[in-house]
């Protein structure tokens, strides 16, 4: 069985690794919807603080694909930011910080447009320098897209057999509300901001901030 789909296991929810594989009755999640290994004998169990926070922040940081240090990157820098919004009498969800700089990676920005079937191919997508941001290139998966940005498939791979193969997808995909597709310049652009209703992460952002205040 795949790694990826053990990790949806393991988490016991849909991080969608797979693309649209996922969406199939295929889905090893579907078909097993418990770790993976022997199945063992029901026990009760209790999982520390520690083990619960340890998940939550499993699930968020494979959702998006990310590497250890870079996830716990993103959260540092979210955590110094609330303490320096505090100091100044400011206040800003730090939740939806988190959610928006991970929401608005080009490779995830890539992926939501339609343009990949999953965030790990939008990465590849994204470091084999697939996509123009503002008309300049740009081959960084971690780069931050803003509000006004427009990301558009360079002209030379639209005509790919990849490509192609993803017209027919987009035909019927709908983008999130903070992004505008337009599928015959295969462009999109970035008009608002990403919510926390709409992204729905599957893990619990506040726990994610517990594990690494320790």
């Amino acid at each position: 069985m795949d790694a990826k789909c053990k990790i949806c296991r393991r988490a016991g929810t849909k991080l969608f690794l797979k693309g649209d594989k996922c969406f199939t009755p295929k889905c090893p999640m579907t078909l097993k919807p418990y770790p993976p290994g022997k199945k063992k004998k029901k026990k009760r169990s209790s999982f520390s603080e520690y083990a619960k926070e340890l998940k939550e922040k499993q699930k968020l940081r494979n959702w998006y694909g990310l590497r250890e240090r870079q996830f716990s990157n993103y959260v540092q820098s979210v955590l110094n930011k609330v303490t320096s919004l505090k100091k100044t009498k400011e206040t800003e969800n730090a939740e939806n910080v988190l959610i928006r700089l991970l929401e608005n990676r080009l490779d995830n920005v890539v992926f939501r447009l339609g343009f990949a079937s999953s965030r790990r191919q939008a990465r590849q997508l994204v470091s084999h320098n697939h996509f123009l941001v503002n008309n300049r290139p740009v081959d960084i998966p971690s780069f931050q897209v803003k509000k006004g940005d427009k990301i558009k498939v360079k002209s030379n791979f639209i005509k790919s057999a990849f490509f192609q193969k993803r017209s027919f997808a987009l035909k019927k995909y709908k983008t999130p509300s903070w992004l505008k597709l337009d599928t015959d310049k295969w462009e999109g652009e970035v008009i608002g901001l990403p919510n926390m209703e709409e992204v729905a992460p599957p893990a619990d952002i506040l726990s994610i901030f517990e594990f690494y205040s320790r």
